[in-house]
């Protein structure tokens, strides 16, 4: 009897020290970033360059995002085609920082849920405002899907000359 109490002892012992181990907070959006200044200076970018921007609305808190990003930093591919074809800016949505005027600006992205993506020209217009549940599959977000989003609202792909219908 002595050593199943010494036995569940050790066992719940060794299992709250694994709970008690903090995760690491995920820094990807900066609260006190000035997302209107981040945001101009992509569109000064993208308009010299040729591109348009791409804006992932969202936060630290939220899981989806940092999934996103994750998936956007761990395949090459959609990781070269997005830097290739637009400047990113992520625009922080949080308690600490809502980016109310910022959001107002673009159509109220955040009606979609977190994350959404922002699609503006060169010239700062939003062009497209993406709820990103649509680039689901499964479990998380498809790279399939994503590429598709991506390749349909590059500059090339919205030229009347580059879609005969």
């Amino acid at each position: 009897m002595k050593r199943i109490l010494i036995l569940f002892i050790a066992i719940f012992l060794s299992t709250a020290g694994f709970a008690q181990e903090k995760k690491q907070a995920v820094n990807l959006y900066n609260p006190q970033a000035n997302a209107r200044a981040d945001i101009d200076a992509a569109v000064a970018k993208a308009k010299k360059a040729g591109k348009h921007v791409f804006l992932q609305v969202g936060g630290n808190w939220c899981g989806w995002c940092i999934a996103f990003h994750k998936l956007v930093e761990e395949t090459p591919e959609l990781k070269t085609y997005l830097n290739s074809n637009y400047e990113t800016v992520l625009v922080n949505y949080s308690q600490e920082n809502k980016n109310a005027a910022v959001l107002a600006s673009l159509g109220y992205p955040g009606r979609f849920g977190f994350p959404v993506f922002v699609i503006l020209d060169g010239n700062g217009k939003a062009i497209h405002i993406q709820n990103s549940a649509y680039l689901e599959e499964g479990k998380g977000h498809s790279v399939k899907k994503v590429m598709d989003f991506l390749k349909g609202w590059t500059v090339a792909a919205i030229k009347p000359e580059n879609n005969a219908y």
